[in-house]
């Protein structure tokens, strides 16, 4: 038994080695911690057995034994806790530790154990470690310094130092708690009269006084509130300590029952009181209290810093917050008639505030998913702040009874937030994983809109169990929706936006009547146009039956008024209606009549006239900005609501969607000019030329049909007109959309060059404008507030002064700029030597500029002033001429001043003479013009030379060989200047200077050498010997494109319209927030190096795909090697830095928290020059320079920007990740280790006794360990994902967010530090003027970096950079209609928060999430702007498949829009011109696009059916009639959609704007030969499928797209399976119709018209069907063209089974395709579309030979019957001989006899009668279509044609019909493939961008991956 128990100990210690390594290996490289890093989660959350473990490691080469105590007493914590090793990891860790004390226990030597001995040995380690880390002399010390509040005044000359000691400290204090709560549980048992007197004697110290020990230990987010730390600084602020103290207990607030306890480390505050009377969880008061005490401290700093000892909150902050948190509330009691629980705001005071705004946000924050109902919290808010009132006014607390239990618990999470939770979630579940219908269950919109209402108060308070709204729903029953039900229909298109449609089909009505009159206008005319009425008021109606009918769902449950409204409009508008279309039908009869009384047409004129001046009176007062005045003056008027009311549906949302009448003015012109040339262009190139043709075809009496006519017969050839006129129609209805286009982009452009984008657009630019950036930084981004230099103090106001005080002040933030470029290996360490700017701060005379604008400057000078002699230029010519540069004149005067300083500094006694007296003789010889004659200029490179020589010694550190040295190259120079640069009178002057003689005679010349030590001088020193020594031109530099391109956009941001920088102790405060799941986190080294199978790794392509990143990273770690395998695999630190430079340039977690954590950064420079004053540190400049030296280490930058900034990740399964040891885990707590201030929030779950979970939302950080340190754990009613699991993963960490602001920030974003420096400006436009109300959404540029490789990269990063920055540009201003379309917006965090949140989450209905965010803000009066002068760097797809999938999913997303209420109200509410602005930015986008591809079906249909028909052929011939005119007119215009023009004019426009109109120009061509507009029109079909399949079937979902490198080959059969049903069937339906029209259509010009009218067609057809495989790498090499074709036939065959996935098997994916289609609606709604296929049918059977010109009925059944007897034979030839095993020899032969026997019969029928072989090719384009039509019908019906039996064979004619569709598209691509150059050019044509800069895709796609690179 013991042999097994120590095989089983071996065991678990090499699984614990092995998993700690593994930990390593993937990114957990910290410290190694033993078995502490292995502790159960479940024995972490109540016990410290981890921390123990950590100081026995810490501890035990010092003193192993007090180490094996420590183990020891872990040991029985953990039996204590789990004695029978329940939980998950208990026994193993157990086991582990057991084995690990018997180690410690055998190093003994077999010495015995006295246990008893154990807290006497305890105690003695205890007092000597105190002793010897100077524990207690370290507290007084801290304690005095926190007393004082002075942190830097003592350790501000050495921060390192300072931060290093805190560190330590902490460790050390770690250690000393583990040991005082072992010595604690042993002292128990210990003697009280030996060392257990002692122990107890410490313990109670510690208890009551040493803090030390629990401040620094105890968790805490921002603000350690439980236990204040002597480290942390930011409990010195005095705004902190004003809103701690604001928030203590008063007097005035009743007893709490001494029964309560609170921590002895703080004291007590009206938390504790809310805590106790509502029974709030612990960690939801910790965390609210931190919150509120931030944003009280905040809202004081925004007012000023509070002064004196004792610092106090001003009344006027705490009332901003209270009005802006609690807004929404007051709103919401306002707007249902309740008084809000106080009587009157002014009548209440400072605490009164402080306690109610602390109720809501402890309500907020454990309502977990009620979160998405800001006006349940309202409701809720509302009467827990009645019973807190009621509490208040007691002389002591008393729990409130509506959270109390029957048991008498106080659970505010029980008693409250369960119950609405438990309903919430069961109707969630109803939802079938999204697949039900949305009518069938109520999501959250419809659970908070029953708090829009009075009746919700019925609910009675303490809530009732029993009420209604807590039903939960039984089965089969529906419990009834709020007041919108989502009826999947495309019905709600018309209902949303009916006033457009009317307006549309009015416009178009009356063109049409124009036209039909020849343009003239007379009483005929004017008659007609009196239809118009009638058609509005039809419409109308049509508007109000759809108000009934979608209704449909809610009427049990909806509110009786909105019932009341839907019926009287109902009933009102049909009546009108009736009533005008009767009335004008007696107009016209009157109009006919010669002696008629005109009664009929004056009662119509009148009836019309009223209602339309009631309409547009109404329309005036309740649209137009400056009537609302008016409008709420009359809302006392009763018939004037009642009006109202029936014009305007009354929502809590929605009230005063109205602007400024300026604004409202811009708007309005952007739409009339959009009107004006769409109307214009609809009257005369659309309706007008179709006019004469429409009256001579509905006149042509009898045309002859060729087919068997059903509906032709006196109609006036209604058929044919409507094929003439559906196309016109279609165009009419999305060329509005062509126009907005234009239009927008040329506003845009506008709008951008008077933003001043684009100025700085080249290196050569930002060189020239450089002198400029100074000052331009310091207006916008330098605060009024920071440091001040010795130069101001002179208050000079000369230019050169003001220019160098810039430049200082402007220094240290542009070389922090320049440095980040070189940390993320932009640039080389040359080039950042190049492009630093000197600090400007010392002595020196003028500003000096970086090397990078000078170098080669100083060269260029000598060569003039060398040649001036033989040009016999004048002084004042040669400084003219050198002035033309004035980078030269810079270089010049730099040197001249610096050579003195240097020289001075360098030498004393006579030498210092020499250089004094030669610099006056020089500027005499300058202030007098005779420098050409005093000086040698000829000599200048001999001078330069010797100086060049003495400036290489002097960067060197000093050692007695070069202080030899540099005293002979100083004399050297002395010889050079005094014997060869001198004039001879000038030299003779030296030579018989007595002093100087003297010296030189006796050696004492230059023999005392002082070696540069200040900084200044060292820094000039190596400044001129690099301007001595770069010759070469520093023109080019940086190198790195996106080096340039970051810096060309901040500088010129720079001269942008922005707010001014405030200080950071005033700027706004924000969080930063990003959700994230399971992408990839960091690439490990097994990703890095694993290959493809190309052998193509990763590291490999992006050694090649960024080979000076490369380069530079290899600078940067000090390797020579560029072999990245041994790099991985050596070992080193570099491997992990390696890792992050590879994760830096992909899309990954790491590089979104690199790119967040700058902010932190930018802050902390910020504040560190700005040197607030704090203690005994008075404000102003205390320094003798401007630098940002060792601002990182600063206590009180780090915890202003703390204060500032919070940055939050919400990995959602986070915890699971660690419990499965995932490498994603181990990466984040790599993360938080190198990012203190990063915090991240996931979702614990914890399985109970019984089997049930329990969900708890939690954050941590690291720890003084590296360890994950929980800071708090909120308990959750449920499993937070009832929703759409984004929206919920943000909302469940949402609490955690601290700020005003807050950004949202998607894990593919990027951000830069030299934006972070403009945040603070970015913040400031919250406080500016955007019209009526103050922005709630800040819009934020953002650069796509995914767009550098492959030119579909390229396409997709133009395609959406011109919509995030033009498209959204316009948008914002003047349009008023920009939402938020995802990240990196930044929200007013308290309009949000307060209001449901950032984003929505029921399920589908809100799979773009984002987007409502904006809807919402939008519908609650908040106002959303855009800023273009910062930008956040963003990736984008760059596969076809990826992106496909993306577009799929924005498209299913803008189909579920289309059916929500979010959009239903916007377009019912919004003003008729925002209206069309949002309807065409957001779901009318796509409906235009889905138009696009519908027209070409219209058109193709209707000339199909004109050739088909015979209609055509008789037309010309008797009318002589073509419609050519009106043809070309719409098809040119569609061809133009197609391929992408109009959708590409923003794109160019934003080229001109900002790289200038010959590179737009040069980009535009150059896109168009990588055939974007193949790429676009492609797009045209993946949206126009995923938005129609979604509202017809639904099936909108998230689907991940994945974000690695995309660079590789996709076989066909994935292709295939991706694109069939969404483009291939689609096109070859096109291509069908263009032969059928070819083959039968008629034109007297011939094959040229065809080939003009149907090219547009034919292009769309071909871009849909090969598009996947031209933008597929390696499309067309020979090798992976079979082996692609293998795949696809092994896929076809694979029959497939249970479990099998439809990547594998043709079968699997033929199921998969059908489950789109689950309703009855679906189904018949798909049986009417499957019935346009049967034309062909019928159509071609009457052309072919064998029928003659029979046009009977019989003709069209025969061909039933031989489709029918086709299917027979291919059943025949088809069956499966393994069904009959014993007859397999004679199926055989009878399917041989029947092959022969069909082919025979053909022949003979071709040779005996009149079928020909056109006739053969005729049958397939006619039977082939049917087939696809009855299969389409079979899937519909499946159930049916399964119980028939015939599902085998339907399901063997659809794989027969992919095989075929696969064949014909396969087969070019093979073709083309035995070609080799078309892959080259396939690959150049891809990879257009990477050719250009010179990298190896050829090699990166061939997969010739060399052994040894060279």
């Amino acid at each position: 038994m013991e042999r097994v128990q120590s095989n089983w100990e071996r065991l678990v210690r090499a699984t614990l080695q092995r998993e700690q390594l593994h930990g390593s290996q993937q990114g957990l490289e910290r410290p190694s911690s033993g078995l502490a890093a292995a502790v159960p989660p479940s024995l972490v959350k109540t016990t410290n057995i981890d921390a123990i473990l950590h100081a026995a490691d810490e501890i035990e080469d010092e003193a192993p034994n007090v180490a094996r105590i420590l183990c020891e007493q872990a040991y029985s914590m953990a039996q204590n806790l789990d004695p029978n090793s329940d939980g998950r990891g208990v026994l193993q860790f157990k086991t582990g530790l057991q084995s690990l004390i018997k180690q410690k226990l055998s190093k003994k030597d077999g010495e015995k154990i006295d246990r008893s001995r154990d807290i006497q040995l305890l105690w003695e380690f205890y007092t000597k470690y105190k002793e010897r880390h100077r524990v207690e002399e370290i507290q007084k010390e801290e304690q005095r310094l926190r007393e004082s509040g002075v942190f830097s005044g003592v350790f501000s000359s050495n921060l390192g130092e300072r931060e290093r000691r805190s560190k330590e400290m902490k460790k050390v204090y770690a250690t000393l708690r583990a040991l005082v709560e072992v010595m604690e549980a042993l002292s128990k048992d210990a003697h009280p009269d030996e060392v257990g007197r002692l122990v107890h004697e410490e313990l109670k110290k510690i208890e009551q006084s040493d803090a030390t020990l629990k401040d620094e230990l105890t968790p805490y987010n921002i603000i350690p509130l439980d236990a204040p730390s002597l480290t942390n600084a930011i409990g010195i602020f005095p705004e902190v300590k004003a809103a701690v103290s604001a928030i203590q207990y008063t007097v005035d607030f009743p007893r709490i029952p001494a029964g309560f306890s609170v921590s002895q480390l703080r004291s007590l505050d009206m938390f504790d009181l809310l805590q106790y009377a509502f029974g709030f969880q612990k960690d939801n008061i910790r965390n609210q209290r931190e919150n509120v005490v931030l944003h009280i401290a905040n809202a004081q700093t925004l007012l000023g810093i509070p002064e004196g000892n004792d610092p106090k909150i001003d009344e006027k902050a705490i009332t901003n917050v209270f009005r802006k948190v609690l807004d929404n509330y007051i709103k919401w009691c306002g707007y249902l008639g309740q008084r809000p629980v106080w009587n009157s705001l002014e009548a209440l005071n400072r605490e009164r505030k402080l306690i109610f705004l602390s109720l809501y946000f402890l309500i907020w924050g454990e309502a977990a998913n009620i979160r998405f109902l800001p006006e349940c919290i309202c409701y809720l808010f509302h009467n827990l702040a009645k019973d807190l009132d009621v509490i208040l006014n007691q002389p002591e607390a008393q729990p409130a009874m509506s959270c109390t239990s029957e048991d008498g618990k106080v659970s505010f999470l029980k008693e409250i937030v369960i119950p609405i939770y438990d309903t919430m979630a069961a109707e969630a579940s109803r939802n079938n994983n999204g697949k039900a219908a949305h009518s069938e269950w109520r999501n959250y919109d419809d659970f908070n809109e029953y708090f829009w209402s009075s009746n919700c108060f019925k609910w009675g308070w303490p809530l009732q169990k029993d009420h209604a709204f807590l039903f939960h729903p039984k089965k089969g029953k529906k419990t009834g929706k709020s007041s919108f039900v989502e009826h999947r229909t495309f019905l709600h298109l018309y209902r949303s936006f009916h006033r457009m449609w009317i307006f549309l089909a009015l416009a178009f009505q009356a063109l049409t009547i124009v036209a039909f009159k020849d343009g003239q206008f007379n009483r005929g005319t004017f008659y007609e146009l009196l239809s118009i009425g009638s058609t509005f008021t039809v419409m109308c109606f049509i508007e109000s039956c759809l108000d009934v009918i979608l209704m449909f769902g809610a009427y049990a449950t909806a509110p009786g008024l909105a019932l009341s409204r839907l019926f009287l409009r109902f009933f009102w508008f049909g009546s009108c209606s009736g009533l005008v279309t009767y009335l004008y039908i007696k107009v016209m009869e009157e109009k006919d009549q010669p002696n008629s009384n005109s009664f009929y047409i004056r009662l119509y004129i009148l009836l019309l006239g009223v209602y339309a001046a009631t309409r547009l009176f109404l329309a005036f007062l309740l649209k137009f900005p400056a009537c609302h005045t008016v409008s709420d003056k009359c809302d006392r008027w009763s018939f004037f609501q009642f009006f109202k009311w029936l014009y305007q549906e009354r929502y809590y949302v929605g009230r005063g969607l109205y602007e400024r009448t300026s604004d409202y003015l811009r708007y309005l012109s952007f739409w009339l000019v959009i009107f004006v040339c769409k109307f214009t262009f609809t009257y005369f190139l659309q309706i007008h030329p179709l006019v004469g043709p429409t009256k001579i075809i509905v006149n042509i009496p009898n045309l002859p049909y060729s087919w068997h006519d059903f509906v032709s017969k006196n109609n006036h050839n209604a058929l044919t007109i409507a094929s003439l006129w559906a196309p016109v129609v279609a165009i009419y209805i999305l060329d509005i959309h062509i126009w907005y286009t234009l239009l927008s982009a040329l506003v845009g452009g506008i709008i951008g060059a008077r933003a001043r984008l684009g100025e700085i657009r080249s290196l050569e630019m930002l060189r020239k404008r450089f002198d400029s950036f100074p000052e331009a930084f310091v207006r916008n981004l330098v605060s009024s507030k920071s440091k001040r230099l010795p130069l101001e103090s002179s208050n000079t106001q000369d230019s050169p002064f003001i220019n160098k005080i810039h430049a200082a002040k402007f220094s240290p933030f542009w070389n922090e700029i320049i440095k980040s470029l070189r940390e993320e290996d932009y640039i080389s360490n040359r080039e950042m030597d190049l492009l630093l700017v000197p600090s400007n701060s010392g002595s020196l005379r003028l500003v000096q500029w970086p090397l990078f604008l000078l170098c080669s400057k100083i060269f260029m000078a000598i060569d003039l002033a060398v040649d001036s002699k033989e040009s016999r230029l004048t002084q004042l010519e040669l400084w003219h001429r050198i002035s033309r540069d004035e980078y030269m004149a810079y270089a010049v005067k730099e040197c001249y001043f610096s050579i003195e300083k240097i020289l001075l500094s360098l030498v004393d006694g006579e030498g210092r003479l020499w250089v004094e007296r030669l610099y006056r003789e020089i500027n005499g010889s300058i202030a007098d013009g005779s420098i050409l004659v005093n000086l040698r200029l000829t000599k200048l490179p001999l001078v330069v030379s010797r100086f060049t020589a003495l400036t290489g010694l002097l960067v060197r550190n000093k050692t007695p060989e070069l202080a030899s040295g540099v005293s002979k190259a100083v004399y050297e120079l002395y010889d050079v200047v005094i014997h060869d640069l001198l004039s001879d009178s000038l030299r003779e002057q030296f030579d018989t200077w007595n002093i100087l003689a003297k010296a030189n005679k006796e050696g004492r010349l230059f023999s005392r050498i002082e070696w540069p030590k200040d900084p200044e001088i060292k820094e000039q020193v190596k400044r001129l010997h690099l301007l001595f020594t770069v010759k070469d031109s520093a023109a080019n530099i940086p190198k790195n494109l996106e080096a340039r391109r970051r810096l060309q956009f901040f500088t010129n941001s720079l001269f942008m319209k922005m707010p001014p920088a405030k200080p950071v102790c005033e700027m706004i405060p924000f969080s930063v927030f990003t959700p994230y799941y399971s992408e990839t986190v960091l690439y490990s080294a097994h990703d890095l190096s694993q290959e493809n199978e190309d052998g193509i790794s990763t590291v490999f392509y992006l050694q090649k795909i960024f080979p000076d990143e490369w380069a530079n990273f290899l600078e940067r770690i000090k390797r020579q090697d560029s072999e990245a395998d041994a790099i991985l695999h050596d070992g080193s630190p570099n491997a992990l830095e390696l890792r992050f430079w590879a994760s830096y340039r992909g899309q990954t977690l790491a590089r979104t928290v690199r790119g967040m954590m700058y902010y932190r950064k930018a802050l902390m420079l910020q504040s560190y020059l700005e040197n607030r004053s704090l203690g005994e540190i008075e404000d102003g400049y205390s320094g003798n320079d401007f630098t940002s030296m060792d601002f990182e280490l600063s206590p009180e930058s780090r915890a202003q920007a703390d204060l500032k900034f919070t940055y939050v990740v919400s990995c959602q399964i986070y915890g699971q990740q660690k419990q499965k040891r995932a490498p994603e885990a181990a990466d984040i707590a790599l993360l938080l280790q190198r990012n203190e201030a990063l915090r991240v929030a996931f979702i614990h779950t914890e399985e109970s006794a019984d089997g049930s979970r329990e969900y708890f939302s939690k954050l941590v950080k690291a720890d003084v360990h590296g360890k994950d340190q929980e800071i708090y754990s909120i308990k959750l009613p449920g499993d937070p994902k009832l929703g759409e699991g984004k929206p919920e993963n943000q909302n469940h960490a949402i609490i955690f967010t601290r700020g005003d602001a807050i950004q949202t920030i998607d894990m593919n974003q990027d951000n830069y530090f030299e934006e972070a420096l403009k945040m603070r400006n970015l913040l400031e436009e919250f406080h500016r003027n955007y019209g009526l109300r103050a922005p709630t959404i800040l819009g934020v540029r953002e650069h796509v970096f995914t767009g550098s490789v492959s030119s579909l990269a390229l396409f997709m990063s133009n395609q959406e950079t011109s919509f995030v920055t033009l498209g959204q540009r316009v948008l914002a201003n003047p349009l008023k209609v920009r939402m938020h379309y995802g990240h990196p917006d930044v929200f007013d965090r308290i309009f949000h928060i307060s209001r449901g949140g950032i984003s929505k989450a029921s399920r589908v209905i809100n799979i773009s999430e984002d987007i409502y965010a904006g809807f919402n803000s939008t519908l609650r009066q908040g106002n959303i702007t855009h800023h273009e002068y910062i930008q956040v760097g963003k990736g984008r797809d760059v596969g076809l498949n990826q992106i496909a999938l993306f577009e799929g999913k924005v498209a299913g997303g803008n189909g579920e829009q289309v059916l929500s209420r979010d959009v239903y109200r916007l377009g019912q509410l919004l003003d008729f011109f925002r209206m069309m602005s949002f309807y065409f930015t957001t779901v009318g986008y796509y409906v235009c696009t889905m138009m696009t591809v519908l027209t070409v079906y219209i058109f193709l249909y209707g000339r199909v059916y004109l050739a088909l028909s015979g209609l055509d052929e008789g037309i010309a011939r008797q009318a002589r009639l073509t419609g050519n005119t009106a043809l070309y007119t719409v098809l040119n215009a569609q061809f133009l959609v197609q391929i992408g023009i109009f959708t590409a004019i923003p794109m160019i426009m934003g080229f001109i704007l900002e790289l200038g109109l010959l590179q737009a120009v040069v980009s535009f061509i150059t896109m168009q030969l990588q055939l974007c507009s193949v790429f676009f029109t492609f797009s045209l079909g993946t949206k126009t499928h995923y938005f129609g399949r979604t509202i017809l079937h639904g099936g909108a979902k998230y689907r991940a797209t994945g974000r690695g490198f995309v660079v590789r080959h996709i076989k066909f059969a994935d292709n295939y399976r991706l694109y069939s049903r969404s483009h291939f069937v689609k096109a070859l339906e096109i291509v069908v119709l263009l032969i059928v029209y070819i083959a039968y259509g008629y034109t007297k010009e011939g094959a040229i018209t065809f080939i003009l009218i149907t090219l547009s067609s034919w292009f769309l057809a071909v871009a849909w069907l090969f598009g996947p495989y031209i933008f597929n790498p390696s499309g067309f090499e020979w090798q992976k063209t079979v082996e692609d074709f293998d795949d696809w036939i092994n896929w076809l065959l694979y029959k497939g089974g249970v479990g099998v996935k439809g990547e594998n098997s043709w079968e699997a994916w033929w199921d998969e395709e059908q489950m789109h289609i689950q309703t009855l609606r679906g189904r018949i709604l798909e049986t009417i579309l499957s019935l346009r296929f049967l034309i062909f049918q019928f159509g071609v059977v009457y052309k072919l030979n064998i029928t003659g010109k029979s046009t009977s009925l019989v003709v069209y059944g025969i061909s039933w019957a031989v489709l029918f007897l086709v299917v027979l034979i291919f059943k025949g030839l088809t069956c499966s001989p393994k069904k009959s095993t014993g007859f397999q020899l004679g199926i055989r032969f009878m399917q041989g006899t029947l092959f022969l026997g069909v082919i025979a019969g053909v022949a003979i029928a071709v040779a005996v009668s009149p079928l020909s072989f056109t006739d053969l090719f005729a049958c397939i384009l006619a039977f082939v279509p049917t087939g696809w039509a009855i299969l389409c019908l079979a899937i519909t019906w499946r159930r049916f044609v399964k119980s028939l039996g015939l599902w085998d064979s339907v399901r063997e004619i659809a794989r027969l019909y992919d095989a075929g569709m696969g064949i014909l598209i396969f087969s070019p691509i093979a073709f083309l493939s035995w070609f080799p150059f078309i892959s080259t050019f396939q690959s150049r044509l891809l990879f257009n961008q990477a050719f250009s800069r010179g990298l190896e895709i050829s090699l990166i796609l061939a997969g010739n991956r060399p052994n040894v690179e060279t």
